[in-house]
């Protein structure tokens, strides 16, 4: 059979040989031209078809009077036997049949064809299984014809598809191509989860490159590496080919269907694989057909094999899919490797819950994602939080009600993990707590934010969370700013959420110069920022005392020295050139305590200074907020009088409205001008230094 030669026309597939086709195969759409011989020689199924048609003919005549034309036609075209052999095929009486839901389709009955011909094919771990399973269908067993084809197949898929990783996984993706039933009694499928399960589980994790994360960073992470000298070492060619073997074999499991995928990764946590080797399994099948979960790419990718349809998946796809992965991820928390940055889950998770929202998923499917997210919450950024609502009876920007259970997770499993006491301030904690405060700043412009919902969530972090109230101080400003309409109770109430202790001195400079900020809130702003200057005199004099104790025993000796020269006044020689020769250690040591002595009642004397100093600032401060006190009530029941008054007049409350300004500047002498808070603006002293000359 070294001669023979295929061709295909159409939907017409010829074995041209030089002698006229006697059967036609139909599978699927693809009609093959064929001869009795060779298939008979390696199937018993074809033989026993072929049989029953040639013992009752005339059944078969209707069946392969079409067939014998269509190759008539495929034969005057070309079809490589000669100018006679057209005259031959008219002459001789097909045999025809169709074989339904034959495995693999036509490809694989090719294939199966050409080894009943003798044409050697080429076994891979993509057409094994369906030829295993078509040499099934067709009996191709060793006992009907020697070196058959189920042995073939079967050999190939024990001694070399079944040992490796990347095999096994294409080998199974190949069983989608196949009837289930028949792949199923043939055990393929479980072989194949087998395989890659035993396989997965014996590898060493860093083989892989665990985590997997976003192509782009992985490529730039590998560019950035620097070189040795300028020449390339071989643990980096080491390290690229560890993230390229990684990627190939995921970009084959990501291109399982949905149902194989779910029936391995059940295996793989049935035989107590790690959690992270099967979240990195998860991400990667989702970031290929979920949009939106990888941010690398927004489009999701489609499988390249070709009994795939090539249409993006449906929204109720998605959705199962979503659920799928959402229910497959491990509950507890992930240990990020060194071989990878440590947010790349977090970020994926935050992708999956924004996901979840858009798709509209179970309620089940959202409250797990967001526990497993608040376990992780320390390693979230502020683009991770900022979900938007898609909610139409949401009025915020934000999904601030997502957030907040979020947090709540996060502080339910870190006073879990401290035994049920009291949250100890860990560096966990504080993360949280600077993230938070940053997220608060960032929802505080949005006007459609409520007051009780803007305390709520801030209170709900507790105050061991953050060092400073700096980015809480920042958050509140932003908040008035954007919402100048509230009360003076609500302005109040936010305010207090800040403690002015914890406020650096640069934040108590702006807040003193603030005017959004309440007149009490002002008060203790500066009360405690004079506190602070008070606690860092008392420090210095401190450490002028201490300066002073350790310089005191030097003193003291040096005056035991000196009595003791006065008593032994009529010694001999020898004595008083020892007296010469320790007299200038002595003086040195008088000069310095001299030195010392002076510098400590130089240091006393400002800090008395400027302790007075202080004392008089905080008196005449004191008497100012008095008088500003005083002013602010009358000017409040001036205001209330106009308003009276306006109110009476019916016709007059236009004139009302625009007098009361004037009249409350000629009755007060002050002026009612609207400045900005500036963080560069000069000092509280200078202010209320200006404010004394504008009086005097």
């Amino acid at each position: 059979m070294a001669a023979e030669k295929t061709s295909s026309r159409g939907q017409a597939w010829f074995c041209t040989t030089g002698l006229p086709s006697d059967i036609v195969v139909e599978v699927d759409d693809m009609a093959f031209h064929l001869h009795k011989f060779p298939l008979m020689s390696r199937s018993r199924k074809l033989h026993q078809l072929i049989a029953e048609q040639e013992a009752n003919p005339a059944a078969a005549a209707p069946a392969t009077q079409a067939p014998g034309r269509r190759e008539e036609e495929g034969a005057g075209a070309g079809g490589g036997g000669g100018e006679g052999d057209g005259d031959e095929i008219e002459e001789v009486q097909q045999c025809h049949i169709a074989l339904q839901d034959f495995p693999g389709g036509s490809e694989t009955f090719e294939m199966a064809a050409k080894f009943c011909y003798g044409v050697k094919i080429d076994l891979s771990a993509l057409n094994a299984a369906p030829l295993r399973c078509a040499g099934e269908f067709l009996d191709m067993t060793e006992d009907y014809s020697e070196d058959n084809l189920i042995s073939k197949t079967e050999k190939f898929l024990s001694q070399s598809v079944l040992k490796s990783l990347k095999d096994s996984i294409r080998a199974l993706r190949s069983c989608d191509r196949v009837a289930p039933p028949l792949a199923e009694s043939l055990e393929i499928p479980q072989r194949c989860v087998a395989a890659i399960v035993a396989k997965a589980s014996a590898a060493d994790p860093s083989l892989f490159g665990w985590p997997v994360g976003d192509g782009a960073n992985l490529g730039r992470g590998l560019a950035s590496q620097a070189l040795w000298n300028g020449i390339e070492t071989n643990n980096r060619r080491k390290r690229e080919a560890r993230g390229n073997n990684a990627d190939s074999w995921l970009e084959d499991l990501a291109l399982l269907s949905l149902p194989l995928f779910k029936r391995l990764i059940s295996a793989m946590k049935e035989a107590d694989l790690s959690s992270e080797f099967v979240e990195t399994c998860l991400m990667h099948y989702a970031k290929r057909y979920i949009p939106g979960v990888s941010r690398s790419s927004r489009k999701p990718a489609l499988p390249s094999s070709s009994s795939s349809a090539s249409l993006a998946p449906s929204e109720s796809e998605q959705r199962e899919l979503l659920e799928t992965i959402i229910a497959n991820l491990p509950p507890e928390k992930t240990a990020s490797r060194s071989s990878g940055p440590p947010t790349t889950t977090t970020r994926f998770l935050f992708g999956l819950l924004r996901t979840a929202i858009i798709l509209n998923a179970s309620e089940d499917c959202r409250a797990s994602l967001e526990r497993k997210v608040g376990l992780q919450l320390e390693e979230a950024t502020l683009d991770d939080l900022l979900i938007p609502s898609y909610s139409y009876l949401v009025e915020t920007l934000y999904d601030v009600d997502c957030v907040e259970r979020i947090l709540g997770h996060f502080l339910d499993a870190a006073g879990g993990a401290d035994g049920g006491r009291r949250l100890e301030r860990s560096p966990v904690l504080m993360l949280a707590g600077k993230l938070i405060d940053g997220y608060l700043s960032e929802i505080a412009s949005d006007a459609n934010l409520k007051p009780e919902k803007f305390y709520g969530f801030a209170i709900s972090l507790p105050e061991r969370a953050r060092l400073y109230d700096d980015g809480l101080y920042r958050a509140v400003d932003v908040y008035l700013k954007a919402h100048p309409w509230i009360s003076e109770a609500e302005r109040e109430k936010i305010c207090g959420l800040m403690d002015c202790q914890k406020l650096t001195l640069e934040a108590c400079t702006h807040a003193a110069q603030n005017e959004r900020l309440p007149l009490r809130v002002v008060v203790q702003v500066l009360f405690f920022e004079q506190l602070q200057l008070r606690h860092a005199i008392a420090g210095t004099l401190l450490a002028a005392a201490e300066t002073g104790a350790a310089l005191e025993p030097g003193r003291q000796s040096e005056s035991r020295r000196g009595d003791d020269d006065d008593d032994d006044g009529g010694g001999g020689d020898e004595e008083e050139d020892a007296e010469v020769v320790e007299q200038e250690p002595v003086g040195e040591m008088a000069v310095a305590v001299a030195a010392g002595q002076g510098t400590v009642r130089a240091t006393w004397r400002s800090a008395v200074r400027e302790n007075q100093v202080l004392r008089l600032d905080m008196d005449s401060m004191r008497t100012r907020v008095h008088q500003l006190e005083r002013e602010c009530s009358t000017m409040k029941k001036a205001i209330e009088k106009i308003d009276k008054d306006g109110s009476d007049d019916g016709g007059g409350v236009g004139r009302a409205n625009g007098g009361w300004r004037g009249s409350l500047t000629r009755k007060f002498g002050c002026k009612f001008k609207t400045q900005v808070c500036d963080s560069h603006e000069p000092t509280v002293v200078d202010t209320r230094k200006g404010r004394h000359r504008h009086r005097h």
